[in-house]
């Protein structure tokens, strides 16, 4: 049988010649066309057909007895992280959907942006970040529901405060979502309370205290 490089006949039997080299590339080119691979199984699918192969063997070596079951007992935790760490690649932080709450109003009532300012002073004099950087934040919400830029509401969480706060006060809507973002990492413990975090906090609660608000025009024509 004639083979890429050897003499093939034309349609009037001429022999025709094709040179080795750019008969492999062209053969390695048609190959790589993206019609051939439409079928092929993603990078995900390729990870867990992996780990499902490691957690087959390693459930096998564990069956057995002396130094294979304890190399397979390593091989499965070792696997176990492995599919820990590509679901947290795939979905993301546990949990981290649901936000905490402010929870500004405490079991006697609504207490003054003053009280939780008094407080979080006395955490930060204390060392205590975390405690300082969460009644910081209430003071800051707390503030804007007294000059009435946000609706006095319980169970509110920062990040809605601070979209709902980021439109009466779109210059700092930024610095808002960033405070946000800032207690609920340190609430979720992925991030260390510290008193960068405080400070953050606490000078922006002292710019939003001299901000103007921006008025919306209603629809019938009234700010």
């Amino acid at each position: 049988m004639p083979t890429w490089g050897d003499g093939l006949l034309a349609a009037g039997g001429a022999p025709v010649t094709i040179p080795r080299d750019p008969a492999r590339d062209a053969a390695r080119d048609e190959l790589l066309n993206a019609e051939y691979h439409r079928h092929d199984p993603t990078v995900m699918e390729r990870v867990m057909t992996w780990i499902n192969d490691h957690i087959s063997n390693a459930l096998g070596s564990i069956s057995g007895e002396g130094t294979s079951g304890t190399t397979g007992l390593v091989l499965f935790l070792v696997v176990a992280v492995l599919i820990a760490v590509a679901l947290w690649w795939r979905l993301g932080a546990p949990g981290r959907s649901a936000r905490t709450v402010l929870d500004v109003y405490g079991v006697e009532g609504p207490r003054s942006a003053a009280a939780y300012r008094t407080d979080a002073e006395q955490h930060a004099a204390a060392g205590r970040w975390a405690e300082a950087v969460r009644d910081q934040m209430r003071a800051l919400v707390r503030a804007l529901e007294e000059r009435t830029l946000l609706d006095a509401r319980p169970g509110r969480t920062a990040d809605e405060a601070a979209v709902e706060a980021g439109r009466a006060l779109p210059e700092h809507a930024a610095a808002l979502s960033a405070a946000a973002r800032t207690f609920d990492d340190i609430a979720y413990g992925e991030r260390t309370a510290d008193q960068a975090a405080y400070q953050l906090l606490r000078e922006l609660d002292r710019t939003l205290e001299r901000a103007r608000p921006v008025l919306t025009q209603a629809p019938g024509g009234a700010a």
